[in-house]
């Protein structure tokens, strides 16, 4: 294949990348990307046109080519040739031009789009920055604020607000090529001469004092602990001062600053985790897939409308069942209300919150589910309730269709043994709430087709989830290692830290919330149900005590106003309660704990360990593919720093005999405890891994 055609097209000389799928900037499109500009200069031709064949634009570098020796030429040799062509460049965008794809665009002296297309720099979302020129160019296209949002935050924009920042001169409706052409032989008709952006001045018209400071504020909030984006600020800020060359060399030093460091590594390691979590190893990729056209959804609750609302989204018909009548209307009430604030926000008009209410009807009536092809029950979290749910399913539902149950941690075979059509159930984990968090636990029955499965992963992709596949197991792979988190959260009050201590070590290592605040906001009740249901958990009175007491004393979280804090019944703002640290250090003394001063290091390894530890196990026992899959599930469904790639990324960074020495401490700090000895018992593969020398990646590789 070649990557880059030249031809001259009237008097337009028109370079065509044709790199597929997403005509990353390889070093072969990098290299006929020059020969084509150099050639060009000398032939008949009166203007350059860039254009790319198949769906999208230049959609960036080629990450496969990260931590490898770069190969000549770089991308800055290429963009210096565009930008010193002596002819007029025009980059004609379709699709996404995103990355070294829109620093391509920007180097070019014009920009003309599709009115469909996006551009964007969305390095940060990989713990980097632009590193060839973007955070010099836009500042002196579109100005600092416009800028300072577009770069540090990541998120494409239109081609129409590309245009109105500035960073798209000209927006095309219809063919990309012929509108191109005609743009580009105006701009010939008009004796345009090449406009470079380096030369370009910052203004600093509507910069209000502090601007960066309060940028550097919000993001360090926002995306708590990631370099990247203050990085970005300072270089944004720079071109205020410095020339474009010297904007330059700083970009090149903060982005390689960032490439070379732990956060980007396990970033760009959740990039291909994600991607390659949606795919079953030992499903063939042929594999016929259900048609799912109709869903239906028992119970309207929070996750019942929840989950309905990502099908509606999609543009897919939803029956909502609930036996009670004035619940049922709650729910439909509720998803209004939703839909509404997403109007506020301007993420959605008045005629599409119409649209996707029209496609979700509410019944209480089983038999209104008897064409459906997919079926999600969303009650409450008890095996004979939901046993008796797909027992009714499986009289009422049509023949081939799927029917799948949302628990977070009950045993799916049980529930699928209760039908005759084992082979058509599934579990269906969504996380809540349902309608914005984008995880998607896709639980396999012993029994589960593989076309159901298959299905399934699809369909994850269609509401706009990222999938995981799980096995049978309590808690299938998140709720299980959660287990252990929480479990240490609260053996560490017992032995002297406050529950303010533990959450803000943890919020402060990057996680969204602490293990404690976590709890009050989930409620107290929940976890208490779960423990009292649970008949393999040790007989240790230490275990969960603490949450066990607040539960007792009727402190059931956030929905009570109190729980391991005190909550303002307005904000919900939390504060420290002292007779709740009292409390705990009364009990400790009835336990005979011996408390003590524990530092922040010893709370994370605690708390992070346990995690790592579980995850191993679950690898070996083969509920999840790859540890990557795993830390898709925590990086999406519970907080888990995205800079710090998830668990078990985050585990052959520090290094797995690191991680399995320390285990092994914890273990043996109290020969006396024998829970002590089965809570931090190692896994036999982090065991065997530690070793070796071995990673958690390195073992997965060895199984593809």
């Amino acid at each position: 294949m070649t990557e880059i055609n030249y031809e001259i097209d009237g008097n337009i000389g028109v370079i065509t990348v044709n790199n597929p799928p997403v005509n990353a900037l390889s070093h072969a499109v990098r290299s006929g990307l020059k020969e084509a500009i150099d050639y060009a200069q000398n032939d008949a031709s009166k203007a350059l046109v860039i254009i790319c064949e198949g769906r999208t634009f230049i959609a960036g570098a080629d990450i496969t080519e990260f931590g490898k020796p770069v190969q000549a030429p770089s991308l800055y040799d290429v963009l210096k040739a565009i930008e010193n062509s002596q002819k007029p460049v025009i980059a004609a965008i379709h699709g996404s031009a995103l990355g070294g794809g829109f620093e391509t665009a920007l180097a070019c002296h014009y920009r003309c789009a599709l009115d469909t297309a996006k551009v964007g720099l969305p390095e940060v979302k990989l713990g980097l920055l632009p590193g060839c020129s973007g955070t010099q160019r836009v500042p002196r296209l579109a100005g600092i604020k416009t800028a300072l949002d577009m770069i540090t935050i990541g998120n494409p924009i239109s081609a129409e607000n590309a245009k109105k920042a500035g960073l798209i001169d000209f927006v095309i409706t219809g063919d990309l090529k012929k509108g191109a052409l005609a743009y580009a032989e105006e701009l010939v008709d008009q004796q345009a001469i090449p406009r470079r952006v380096r030369d370009m001045k910052v203004t600093s018209d509507g910069i209000e004092p502090g601007l960066f400071d309060s940028y550097r504020k919000k993001l360090a909030k926002k995306a708590r602990g990631q370099l990247a984006p203050q990085h970005a600020i300072d270089c944004i800020e720079a071109t205020m001062a410095m020339t474009f060359d010297e904007g330059l060399k700083l970009e090149l030093d903060r982005f390689l600053s960032c490439l070379n460091s732990p956060q980007s590594s396990a970033m760009r390691h959740l990039f291909f985790a994600e991607r390659e979590a949606g795919k079953v190893r030992d499903i063939a990729r042929d594999t016929p897939i259900r048609d799912i056209k109709s869903v239906g959804i028992i119970g309207a609750g929070t996750m019942g409308g929840g989950i309905a609302m990502n099908f509606a989204n999609a543009g897919i018909g939803v029956t909502l069942l609930d036996l009670n009548g004035e619940a049922l209307d709650r729910g439909l009430q509720v998803i209004r209300k939703n839909y509404q604030i997403s109007i506020k926000r301007g993420k959605l008009n008045e005629t599409q919150l119409e649209e996707r209410m029209s496609l979700i009807t509410g019944s209480t009536n089983y038999d209104d589910l008897q064409k459906v092809d997919l079926v999600i029950e969303a009650v409450f979290e008890d095996i004979n309730i939901k046993k008796s749910v797909f027992a009714q399913l499986d009289q009422i539902c049509k023949p081939g269709a799927i029917l799948a149950t949302n628990t977070s941690y009950q045993d799916v075979d049980a529930i699928a043994a209760v039908t005759n059509r084992p082979q058509d159930v599934i579990g269906l984990h969504f996380f809540s709430p349902a309608n914005v968090m984008k995880l998607l636990e896709v639980v396999r029955g012993e029994k589960t087709a593989d076309d159901v499965i298959a299905t399934a992963m699809k369909l994850a992709r269609t509401i706009n989830k990222v999938s995981v596949l799980a096995g049978v197991c309590y808690g299938f792979i998140g709720n299980r290692m959660l287990t252990n988190y929480i479990r240490e959260a609260q053996m560490l009050l017992l032995e002297g830290a406050t529950p303010e201590l533990v959450d803000s070590t943890m919020q402060t290592w990057g996680m969204a919330m602490g293990p404690l605040a976590m709890g009050d906001l989930a409620g107290l009740d929940i976890g208490y149900a779960v423990r009292k249901a649970r008949t393999d958990l040790p007989d240790d009175p230490k275990y969960c005590r603490i949450s066990d007491l607040l539960y007792e004393m009727g402190r059931l979280g956030q929905k009570s106003g109190a729980g391991f804090y005190q909550y303002d019944a307005q904000t919900r703002a939390r504060n420290s309660d002292p007779d709740i640290e009292a409390l705990i250090k009364v009990e400790a003394e009835r336990l005979g704990v011996i408390q003590r001063t524990i530092s922040e290091e010893e709370i994370i390894a605690r708390l992070i360990y346990p995690l790592i530890n579980e995850g191993a196990r679950i690898l070996d026992e083969g509920i999840a593919q790859r540890p990557g899959d795993i830390d898709v599930v925590y990086a999406f469904g519970y907080g888990f720093p995205i800079f710090r790639g998830g668990p078990m990324c985050f585990a052959d960074q520090v290094g797995l005999k690191e991680v399995f020495d320390t285990i092994c401490q914890f273990r043996d700090r109290d020969p006396d405890d024998k829970f002590n000895g089965i809570y931090w018992e190692p896994a036999s593969l982090l065991e065997r891994l530690a070793n070796e020398g071995k990673t958690f990646a390195e073992w997965s590789k060895s199984r593809d």
